[in-house]
């Protein structure tokens, strides 16, 4: 069906009205679940599936049409009180919210009609809700896709197999692996690789020098081959790639795949790489950018490198993630506003035009403009400032909200009680901010969930009660927003974080630390105590990322936990990303603005030479940093030095500058790609005479000063 600019349009206010209703469907089901005898919401959740279809039939979206139907006539019947809300139907109802939204994206992204795996999970959803219809009438099973219901397709396959010499000693025939695989599907063609034969006076009879190029034709997947080979993984060399012929096959899958911005996903779930050969790739690339001191090569790059994969699906999957950061960012393009802010905001230009024209009037006093109606617009311009910012302002309850659904089904995964408990919901943040947070909250929230809360045994043998709590809580705070992730569980293990940073090299033994700093060891990349991997986390690929992209935000992580009592998860973030209060300092002939939130006084540097970077300030030991020379600036410093007090996560350092020139409302921007690897810088801003300010990054700053101190003081002297 082809769509005109005007039905393209209203297609696109169908979306966003359509995410609503199924997200107002999903915490429906969830409150259901609390509550079952909630009249108004069950109401509520039949009027928006009800909602959903009637809409969805305008557009003639008859899948959708379809599935809906289904779904609001065994609402219809919890409605009139002839079935019954139990734990089973919700569990049953729930994955359906999860494929209308799955229905829903596809529309956004123009695909009108359902892909074959799609309508093959409609037509498997509507068979578990079968139960819960009074007779198989309403049963309306989605139009399949064509090859929704083919066999799978085969597949070529080349395997390169290096066999270890201990192979044959360890018991292992590597001619068994051959027979093995031709159960799985055709071998077509077999190549004995003998480049690793030595002569025969150095022959060991019990050593295997032989290796196999195999070619396979299978419907079996990937990962059901690579298992052939788990006895040997260790000491052998296999890679195993789809033949070349199989190159445009992936190509065309991966750009079917749903929206998805992580590379490794899109491979994994394309079937060209597994699960294990993603892991062993980001061990390498976790290693040599440790190793390297630089940043992270590309995955793509390592999965080309080390024979996994071809580069045609690598970059096949690239533009998959590119289309999906870009469908994101027009995401991004539409906010809702309310009204009353819209229209405050439209009064206040309609002041502002009035107190601009009074500007031009002489005052009756003298024939000069009047420095009251000046200082009138002023005012106007700071409230105008507030009110286009509150446009851009959201509450993040409704990300909070979010998160009720994944509590429930991580606990019936992990057999766990667990009471999510949300406050601060209506603390309001950039939207841009709400939407970039939310991955990192939600791995914060599972690894809580994964790691934090203890199985009911287990806490009733603590003498806990059976539920844990998980909270979710935001607040504003000088400026910031603070976002806080809580659970009453096992809390961390201070030993062994620092035991197993000790084993990874991260640091040495012996070493003091303070709580703080173990603590962070859990940020660094491939970092994690896990005993065993599961589905949820356990990798120790996550918890650096979250720290990545907050900070990011020009935001920063703090942790705070007891043995056995909990841990919290500390988020501070920029209220917004577009224009911070700050205040402007000089050093030679540059400038550079401080974020006023984290400035707590200014004080001048005391006369004299001082031995070491720090001063008395009332009593207190204060290390400062002095600009001029981390960022190299040239000439002579300034006769009477200040030194702005900034504070971060409870550490006061002094920053030493030449010149303090006041507050300033600056417009964040940012640096630009080819600058994207500068430390301590945050962005820029244009003052009002033209010249460019940089804005300190604070935190950065401070870990990087430390780092040097650290450095410099270990250096033996002699």
């Amino acid at each position: 069906m082809a769509l005109d600019d005007d039905m393209r349009e209203a297609l696109d206010m169908f979306v966003t009205e359509a995410r609503d209703l199924v997200q107002g469907l999903e915490e429906g089901l969830l409150e259901l679940e609390d509550q079952p005898s909630g009249g108004e919401t069950v109401n509520a959740v039949f009027r928006a599936a009800h909602t959903l279809k009637g809409s969805s039939g305008l557009f003639g979206l008859q899948h959708l049409v379809a599935f809906t139907h289904v779904v609001e006539t065994v609402l219809g019947s919890v409605r009139d009180g002839t079935l019954d809300v139990t734990p089973g139907l919700v569990s049953a109802l729930l994955p359906c919210t999860d494929h209308l939204s799955a229905m829903i994206e596809n529309l956004a992204r123009g695909q009108l009609e359902p892909d074959a795996a799609l309508a093959a999970d409609g037509t498997r959803l509507l068979s578990g809700l079968e139960p819960y219809l009074a007779d198989g009438g309403a049963m309306t099973p989605a139009r399949a896709a064509p090859g929704a219901d083919a066999e799978p397709h085969e597949g070529a396959w080349r395997l390169e197999l290096g066999f270890g010499e201990d192979c044959l000693r360890n018991g292992m025939d590597p001619l068994s692996f051959l027979r093995y695989l031709a159960t799985l599907g055709t071998v077509t063609d077999v190549v004995t690789v003998t480049d690793r034969l030595p002569d025969a006076a150095e022959m060991d009879p019990e050593s295997c020098y032989f290796g196999f190029q195999v070619d396979l034709v299978t419907a079996a997947p990937k990962s059901e081959i690579e298992a052939v080979f788990d006895f040997v993984r260790e000491d052998s060399d296999i890679r195993i790639v789809p033949a070349d012929s199989q190159l445009d096959t992936y190509v065309r899958a991966i750009r079917a795949m749903p929206e998805n911005d992580r590379i490794g996903d899109v491979l994994v779930a394309s079937g060209a790489v597994t699960e294990l050969e993603l892991a062993e790739a980001l061990r390498i690339q976790q290693e040599r950018a440790l190793r390297g001191k630089t940043q992270p090569v590309p995955i793509g790059e390592i999965l080309i490198e080390q024979g996994i994969v071809q580069r045609g699906i690598v970059d096949a999957a690239l533009g998959r993630q590119r289309r999906t950061t870009e469908t994101r960012s027009q995401d991004t393009r539409t906010i809702r506003i309310d009204a009353a802010r819209l229209d405050k905001l439209i009064d206040l230009v309609g002041e502002l035009v009035i107190a601009q024209s009074s500007t031009g009037i002489p005052s009756s006093s003298g024939g000069e403009t009047s420095a009251e109606a000046q200082g009138e617009v002023m005012r106007l311009v700071d409230e105008v400032r507030h009110s286009a910012l509150s446009l851009r302002m959201v509450p993040i309850g409704s990300t909070f909200r979010r998160f009720e659904r994944v509590v429930r089904d991580v606990c019936m995964e992990l057999g766990k009680e667990v009471s999510l408990v949300i406050t601060g919901g209506d603390a309001e943040m950039d939207k841009a901010l709400v939407e970039r947070i939310s991955d990192p909250l939600l791995h914060l929230v599972r690894n809580s969930l994964d790691h934090g809360i203890e199985l009911p045994g287990e806490r009733r043998n603590r003498g806990k009660t059976q539920q844990g709590t998980l909270r979710l809580n935001a607040y504003h705070d000088a400026g910031n927003i603070v976002i806080e992730v809580a659970d009453d569980g096992r809390g961390l293990d201070r030993e062994r974080i620092l035991a197993k940073a000790v084993e990874r090299e991260l640091v040495a033994p012996g070493t003091p630390l303070t709580d703080s700093e173990v603590y962070n060891l859990i940020f660094e990349p491939g970092f994690s105590t896990a005993e065993t991997v599961s589905n949820l986390s356990g990798r120790g690929v996550g918890m650096d990322v979250v720290k990545r992209n907050v900070t990011a935000l020009r935001g920063s992580i703090e942790v705070e936990t007891a043995r056995g009592v909990g841990t919290t998860m500390r988020i501070r973030l920029p209220l917004t990303l577009a224009i911070i209060d700050g205040f402007l300092v000089g050093v030679g002939s540059s400038s550079f603005i401080v974020p006023l939130d984290r400035v707590t006084e200014c004080v001048e540097l005391p006369p004299g030479p001082l031995v070491r970077d720090c001063m008395n300030l009332r009593g207190e030991v204060l290390p400062f940093i002095r600009l001029r020379q981390i960022f190299g600036i040239p000439g002579q410093a300034a006769r009477r030095q200040n030194v702005v007090i900034v504070e971060q996560s409870g550490q006061r350092t002094g920053l030493v500058v030449d010149s303090l020139l006041g507050e300033l409302q600056t417009v964040i921007k940012p640096l630009g790609i080819l600058f994207s690897r500068v430390k301590c810088i945050s962005g820029s801003t244009i003052l009002g005479n033209g010249e460019i300010a940089l804005i300190l990054d604070v935190g950065p700053l401070i870990a990087d000063h430390s780092d040097r101190e650290q450095v410099r003081q270990a250096v033996p002297v002699g």
